[in-house]
């Protein structure tokens, strides 16, 4: 089955999916947990990195919107 969505809905999924990230990890508990010394990703992945990944993509439609609209 495919899910069928528009682009604002997709836009909009990916800034929330933003926001959520952006609360996390302003939130005391993620941030001590971050700081640990055990916490590590295989490839140093942090959560911040999530949320640029996550605007790129945003800013990439953005532009592709722009680009078609001419």
């Amino acid at each position: 089955m495919e899910i069928k969505l528009t682009t604002p809905e997709i836009r909009t999924i990916l800034q929330g999916c933003q926001y959520t990230l952006q609360m996390v990890g302003s939130s005391k508990d993620y941030r001590k947990l971050q700081s640990s010394e055990y916490f590590s990703t295989s490839n140093d992945v942090v959560l911040n990195d999530a949320f640029n990944a996550l605007g790129e993509i945003v800013s990439a439609i953005d532009d592709v919107e722009q680009a078609t609209q001419k």
